[in-house]
Formats: structure tokens, C-alpha cells, sequence
């Protein structure tokens, strides 16, 4: 008996070691780079499902191709493209996951510079952007090539060069897949020119646009528009849509352009709904001593916007500011009104009234007691 005692003992405590013991084996693996070479031989050797360590600011001379699952932390260091760029592929971006294996992971890591864009995800593959900074790169700087990019934390500098072009939407002549851009967070430009913008080269047909339900900012589609909206559905940019591409989204929205004194500020709402007056004066932003004086369709004031109205596409309203009379000042004026209506209405019946009548009594009186004592002395 006691000799199973011991061993049932023996054996709990070997399985409750085990448990306890971590994985060693399917733990995926660390490297750091310090330069191009270590990054390159990190990204080489390191574990499918493990993370490139950067430790240090880094300049590639050329693109770099990945095609496992990896996440590189950039602790906060920037990886910029030299002047000397070396390599004659067609591919010049600086970082690309490619086709289906393709899964990458840039976190707290700057991108600089670069003759083309700055990451892409070309055709199956998947890319996440978490605290990552983009900019100066000629093309643009994300690519969304056929494959799958969520955003979860990025700020763009310019990219491109005669316009803007933060993240393209766009396949390949060679790719198979239609691309995705899932926003998961937030999006920030130094740019409000295209920071969302589908390619109109022919070959982009489809892709489809997810909003995760906290994310920031959101990519909705209004009309024939990419719009990027802040989390007021305010409007940061927008970007044509060609026609001849069709977009998968949950979202269908209608840009109105509220016009206040001359300036014009826009938001998105949902496709054929009402909307209300409150809804629209959370938007607008008055100076101390003003007010919404009514909501118009012409810039006369004269047609007011009816509020039943199911918005089917874009509508711009205008909005009248009136100035507020401060209150000591519209009971002053009340008070004038209300004193100058009992002046005008009700008459006087005070001493002050009869004053002028008591005094030519008296004196009338006076004169008639002296003709009195006059008379009674003749006779």
C-alpha cells in the first residue's frame, strides 16, 4: 500500500513538472541585427515564427523578400534606403512578404527612403503594420499588391513624387489573389492628399476593404470615392475609385459637406438614412457668442434642409450663424420695451400727476376769498 502511495505521489508530481517546464522546443526563436548584413542572415536563419531584434539604425542597399512567417521589432530604430541602391530587379521595394508563406510583422521600426515603396504585400501574403513610420519613399509607402495588409498603427510621411500616395490599393499583372486592407487602429498622414488610394492601371478589378469594430480611423467607400474618416466619421482624404473596380465592404456611406461661414467641413454617413439636427451640430464648432440659425440647401438660406430626407448620395447643406445678444443685454432691451408699452398705454395717475392741478386750485381759491372779503367790506 505504501509503496503505491509513493508511486501515484511520484507520478503527479513528475507530470506537474512537466507541465511547468517551458516548451523549449517549439519556442520560436530571437535574432538581432546591428547592420544590413546581420539583418539579412537574421531573417535567413531565423525560425519560421520568430522575431529579428534591430538594434541599431540600419541603411539596405537593396530590397529584402520575405517568405516565412516572421515579425521584425525595430525597437524604435530606423531603416533607411541608401543612395547607393545596387539592385536591378524588378522589385525595388525595401521590405516585401511574398505569396502565401509571405506573413510579416514590422513593429516600432521607422522606414526611410527607398526608389520604390516602403513594404508591400504581393499576392497572398500578409502584413501587419504595428507603431511603424513610412515616408520619403518615391512610389509610394505601403503596397497592397494582391495580398493582405492591416493596419494597426502607422503614420505616413510623404510618399510619391508629384502627388502624395500613402497606401496603394493594386494586382499585379502576375498576381492571382485580390488584395484586402483591414484597418485595426490608427492611421495618420502628414499628407491629406491619397493616404488611401486604389490603382487605376487596368489590372486591380476587386478588393475589399474590413473596419474592425474599435478600430480609429476607418476606409469606407462613398459613392465613387475611398474615403478615410477619423473615429467622428470626420473626412481626412479622399480618393477616387475607378470604375471599373468593384469593393467588397460591409459600409456603404455618403459624404455631406456642411458649409459654415465660408469653410466646408465633411463626414460620412450611412447610405439612405435620416439624418438629424443634432447629429450635424456635433460637428460644427462655433466661436463664444454665436449660434446654428438653421440648416439650408442653398447658400441664399432660403430652402430649409428637410431632416425626413433619406441621403442616397453626396449633399452639401449650408449652415446660418447668428450672433447671441448677451443676456444683460436682451433683459435691458426687454425692460425699454416693457417700460415704453406702459408709457404708451397705460396713463399717469400719480402725484406727480396732480400737482400742477392742486396748485391753481389753491391759488384760485385765495383769489375768490379775497374778492369775498372785498365785497363784505362795501357793503
Amino acid at each position: 500500500m505504501k509503496n503505491t502511495i509513493k508511486f501515484m505521489l511520484f507520478l503527479t508530481l513528475t507530470v506537474l513538472a512537466l507541465f511547468c517546464i517551458p516548451n523549449f522546443a517549439n519556442a520560436a526563436s530571437t535574432e538581432t541585427a546591428t547592420d544590413e548584413s546581420t539583418l539579412r542572415s537574421a531573417i535567413e536563419n531565423v525560425d519560421d515564427g520568430g522575431t529579428v531584434e534591430i538594434q541599431n539604425n540600419i541603411t539596405v542597399t537593396g530590397p529584402i523578400v520575405i517568405q516565412k512567417k516572421l515579425t521584425i521589432d525595430g525597437n524604435g530604430y530606423t531603416i533607411s534606403g541608401s543612395s547607393e541602391w545596387t539592385s536591378t530587379s524588378g522589385n525595388q521595394t525595401m521590405f516585401t512578404a511574398q505569396l502565401a508563406a509571405g506573413n510579416l510583422t514590422l513593429r516600432n521600426v521607422n522606414l526611410n527612403n527607398g526608389p520604390k515603396y516602403g513594404v508591400q504585400a504581393y499576392d497572398g501574403a500578409i502584413v501587419i503594420l504595428d507603431n511603424v513610420s513610412i515616408t520619403g519613399f518615391k512610389y509610394g509607402g505601403v503596397l497592397v499588391n494582391g495580398g493582405n495588409v492591416e493596419v494597426r498603427d502607422l503614420h505616413l510621411g510623404y510618399n510619391g513624387t508629384d502627388a502624395n500616395n500613402g497606401i496603394e490599393i493594386d494586382k499585379g499583372a502576375a498576381a492571382t489573389n485580390n488584395p484586402t486592407l483591414t484597418m485595426n487602429g490608427t492611421l495618420t498622414s502628414e499628407s491629406n492628399e491619397n493616404i488611401v488610394r486604389p490603382a487605376s492601371n487596368g489590372n486591380l478589378t476587386e478588393f475589399t476593404i474590413n473596419n474592425t469594430e474599435d478600430t480609429t480611423n476607418k476606409v469606407v467607400i462613398a459613392g465613387d470615392k475611398v474615403v478615410l474618416t477619423d473615429e467622428n466619421n470626420n473626412v481626412i482624404s479622399e480618393s477616387g475609385l475607378p470604375e471599373s473596380v468593384t469593393v467588397n465592404s460591409d459600409e456603404e456611406k455618403v459624404v455631406v459637406s456642411l458649409v459654415v461661414g465660408g469653410e466646408t467641413k465633411k463626414i460620412t454617413v450611412n447610405k439612405d438614412e435620416q439624418i438629424t439636427r443634432k447629429l450635424l451640430e456635433s460637428h460644427i464648432e462655433l466661436d463664444d457668442g454665436y449660434k446654428i440659425d438653421g440648416f439650408f440647401t442653398d447658400e441664399e438660406y432660403k430652402n430649409e434642409f428637410d431632416f425626413d430626407t433619406r441621403l442616397d448620395s453626396d449633399t452639401t447643406i449650408y449652415v446660418r450663424i447668428a450672433k447671441i445678444e448677451s443676456e444683460n443685454q436682451e433683459n435691458t432691451i426687454a425692460g425699454i420695451e416693457e417700460n415704453k408699452g406702459e408709457s404708451d398705454e397705460t396713463p399717469k395717475t400719480g402725484i406727480e400727476n396732480y400737482l400742477g392741478v392742486a396748485i391753481l386750485a389753491i391759488m384760485f381759491a385765495v383769489i375768490v376769498m379775497i374778492f369775498m372779503k372785498k365785497r363784505e367790506r362795501r357793503g
